[in-house]
């Protein structure tokens, strides 16, 4: 079944084009299909245009979403609407607007404040962690998924060197952050904070040792949690809620002792007026 087109030459020499909605029907005795009109809708340039987008419509009903954007573009300029591209909204919306309940976009324009900027390092680090929650990938594959996947509310492109210049400039604020969002978070979920929860794990990296310059004093060899002592590591510690909800993180040289940075902890978290702590070690 099909919209043909019809075009009928008159006494005056003029030609008038006409559409029909027609069918390919075998006829027995001329040995071929012939095309029988099952309805005339008139003259063409009489047409009334919304009852074929109707029937355009109710046709797209029983197709495939492939398949109608495959027969929207045939239409070619014809159509008023052509399909260009398509990006993933709603997730990143969501965190978004989760992103802003939560205070960070507040806390980190306050920590960069002073600076001069010519990147939007809050919406970069936005960027980032959405990335990190939706799609996990590295900083070089973000140009691709922002600029062809997502659409990610005040950024359009991203370049891998911006990511890394935004994960240096945090470090300069880093102890101001933390401590901001902790208060603003706490404060929104009005988390019970009287007990804590503290442990540590070691992280590995695929690099041999002989490979690290003799000037290294993060990348260290020591006991593995991951059972992986030939490798370089780093110590990590958290501290959580009885609920589980991460209060502060700290890393240390993959050599540490579980038992040297006790002390560390315990007065961090009083500067954060946080006292009461239960370690959590092996045996």
């Amino acid at each position: 079944m099909y919209i043909r087109r019809v075009t009928r030459k008159n006494k005056n020499g003029t030609t008038t084009s006409y559409l029909q909605l027609a069918h390919n029907e075998w006829d027995p005795k001329a040995k071929y299909a012939k095309a029988k009109v099952i309805y005339s809708f008139g003259r063409e340039d009489q047409v009334d245009r919304a009852v074929l987008e109707r029937l355009a419509s109710s046709i797209s009903r029983f197709l495939s979403p492939e398949a109608a954007l495959q027969s929207k573009e045939t239409v070619g300029e014809v159509a008023s609407f052509l399909f260009q591209s398509s990006k993933s909204v709603g997730s990143l919306w969501l965190l978004d607007q989760l992103w802003k309940k939560l205070g960070m976009e507040e806390v980190i324009q306050a920590c960069f404040s002073s600076r001069q900027h010519e990147m939007d390092i809050e919406r970069l680090l936005f960027t980032m962690v959405a990335n990190r929650a939706v799609s996990p990938a590295s900083k070089f594959s973000l140009t691709s998924w922002v600029e062809e996947d997502v659409y990610v509310p005040g950024v359009e492109t991203v370049q891998p060197h911006q990511l890394y210049r935004v994960m240096d400039e945090l470090l300069d604020v880093r102890a101001e952050l933390e401590k901001n969002v902790f208060y603003a978070v706490s404060d929104l979920l009005n988390l019970e904070v009287d007990l804590l929860y503290f442990d540590t794990t070691s992280s590995y990296f695929e690099v041999s040792p002989d490979e690290v310059s003799e000037d290294e004093t993060f990348r260290k060899q020591g006991y593995s949690k991951d059972k992986r002592p030939d490798l370089l590591q780093t110590v990590i510690g958290l501290a959580v809620t009885r609920e589980g909800i991460p209060i502060r993180v700290w890393e240390w040289p993959g050599n540490t002792m579980d038992m040297t940075v006790i002390e560390q902890v315990k007065q961090d978290l009083i500067g954060w007026k946080l006292g009461r702590v239960i370690q959590v070690a092996d045996r």
